[in-house]
């Protein structure tokens, strides 16, 4: 099975996090300690085992506090960063990065989520899929709070169903993404635009896929969902 060492990783650790302030206000979200570590050490933990070698991390509030603490390298890791002048959403927040994510498929992360899921395998299927981009789906008892996807047995999506719309158990996206460099390239440059509520659905029916592998998932975007992320870890999360 081929590694990720010829890709280049997204982390995207520009968010306010104003649903966190009340227990997370003096750091960036991703920066927030868990098991007296930053949330953000267990991503490019995670990157490192599957091989990858450069990580951007596309930065924005408080960005310059991610820089000091991590510096440019973690473990075999070099890190990059990509700090926004005002706030850009996800997807032009990989648009004004783009200079820094040279490979043509770029593995792309949501910095306040964790999915143990397998990347390697997840890179292989995408390539042989031959879509265009493609999001790790997640299996989750209750959809409510992240809204579900819906998808053909081939893995193609077909839509997007908003938060709130129905709870009950569903495939939810894990915040992990492959996407072809050719379509960020094609996000408008220097406007705010978000990856999950402007670009996956106008990508439906152009080579958008889903791949349903990631199992335990964690996101820390709530204080109660952040207040069971040292249980996750330490429990319910990876070894």
């Amino acid at each position: 099975m081929q590694d990720l060492s010829d890709i280049t990783a997204a982390i995207l650790a520009g968010g306010l996090g104003t649903r966190l302030r009340s227990v997370v206000a003096d750091r960036p979200k991703v920066l927030a300690e868990v098991q007296r570590r930053p949330f953000l050490e267990y991503l490019l933990d995670q990157l490192s085992a599957a091989k990858v070698r450069d990580v951007v991390l596309c930065t924005g509030h408080m960005g310059d506090q991610v820089r000091k603490r991590l510096g440019d390298t973690y473990g075999p890791l070099r890190l990059f960063y990509s700090q926004e002048p005002s706030p850009l959403g996800t997807g032009g927040a990989l648009r004004f990065a783009l200079p820094l994510l040279t490979s043509d498929t770029v593995l792309v992360m949501n910095g306040d989520s964790f999915c143990n899921a397998d990347l390697r395998g997840f890179r292989n299927w995408h390539g042989a899929q031959g879509g265009r981009a493609s999001l790790l789906l997640t299996y989750q008892a209750d959809t409510q709070r992240y809204g579900r996807v819906q998808f053909h047995s081939d893995g193609r999506i077909l839509r997007f169903n908003e938060k709130d719309a129905q709870n009950g158990p569903g495939w939810i996206n894990g915040g992990i993404y492959l996407i072809n460099r050719s379509l960020l390239q094609a996000i408008p440059e220097g406007e705010a635009i978000s990856l999950e509520s402007d670009l996956f659905p106008l990508w439906v029916g152009q080579g958008l896929y889903g791949y349903c592998n990631g199992d335990q998932f964690l996101d820390i975007g709530i204080p109660e969902a952040y207040a069971a992320a040292d249980h996750f870890f330490s429990k319910g999360g990876p070894p």
